[in-house]
């Protein structure tokens, strides 16, 4: 699937996985609540300290991965056990925000994002806490990605960018 549905994918995704890799070249992978500014500008917020920040440090570069309307399902032609989905991957560049204006700019975002009908609470929230919030902002390297598989009405798998 091309990239514009990639990209609606990853905004109607609640979480995003972020693989990182270590200093010591592990993997490590972790659902996120992201949020965009711009198609190849991403959120998300972390304590100040921890494995996240500690693999950035050293490797820069993450995987991002979404999946929506995932359900299992029996294949309504030939009766296969298989997973209806939606999904989409971006690989990126991640780093710490150190600017004030834009870690509350992003902060924002997520917030709307996420809790839209509570946004009289932000500015109270940012005072509080913004001096023990860390914001990472993710580059997208290249655009991304996106795979599925969904049924027609007729029990038909939708193949090759097919749309409903």
């Amino acid at each position: 699937m091309d990239c514009d549905w990639a990209l609606e994918v990853m905004r109607k995704a609640p979480y995003i996985t972020v693989s990182f890799t270590r200093a010591d070249g592990s993997a490590y992978g972790v659902p996120l609540s992201l949020a965009c500014t711009r198609d190849d500008v991403w959120y998300f917020h972390c304590a100040p300290e921890g494995d996240k920040l500690d693999a950035l440090a050293v490797h820069p570069e993450v995987c991002l991965s979404a999946v929506t309307k995932c359900a299992p399902t029996v294949g309504p032609k030939d009766g296969s056990f298989t997973l209806q989905y939606r999904s989409a991957i971006a690989f990126g560049r991640a780093e710490l925000v150190t600017d004030e204006k834009e870690k509350i700019y992003a902060l924002r975002a997520i917030c709307e994002r996420f809790l839209p009908k509570h946004m009289d609470a932000f500015d109270e929230a940012i005072a509080r806490s913004l001096h023990r919030t860390s914001v990472v902002r993710i580059t997208l390297t290249s655009a991304p990605t996106g795979k599925r598989k969904q049924y027609d009405r007729n029990g038909d798998e939708m193949k090759y960018g097919r749309m409903e």
